[in-house]
């Protein structure tokens, strides 16, 4: 049962921070009236498809990825077979690097939200590794 239990808090907490509307940023450039550029910020939820249309894609494939570890969450507390915590393993690998693609844009496109959101996702790839090692 902790197991089970195990599989869906971390990737719970991830979605629930991914459904705010803080998690995704974009910097937008505007010309001041001196001809300076002033910045300004805008945060979205990473389900939000308007940092995708910005090339900023980690934040919407992480919201999927997420979705989809959930779902094998699922199957696998319903079936109990250990292949669904494999795959879960490697997506939730692939969802720690795309957690951390808007890095490749800048520090200043990632947030203290994509921070947990990546930090939640490795202690789950931790978890997974450990638990399928100790079968």
């Amino acid at each position: 049962m902790k197991k089970k239990v195990c599989v869906f808090l971390f990737p719970i907490a991830a979605l629930i921070l991914e459904l705010l509307p803080y998690g995704a940023v974009l910097n937008f450039g505007h010309p001041a009236e001196d001809g300076t550029m002033i910045y300004s910020i805008a945060t979205y939820s990473y389900f939000d498809l308007t940092p995708y249309g910005y090339a900023n894609f980690g934040p919407f494939l992480t919201a999927m990825l997420t979705c989809a570890l959930l779902l094998f969450a699922v199957i696998f507390c319903i079936r109990g077979k250990e292949i669904f915590l494999r795959i879960s393993r490697v997506l939730t690998g692939i969802a720690v690097f795309t957690s951390i693609m808007p890095l490749f844009l800048g520090i200043e496109v990632y947030s203290v939200i994509g921070l947990a959101i990546t930090i939640l996702f490795l202690i789950e790839f931790i978890y997974l590794v450990r638990n399928l090692w100790q079968g």
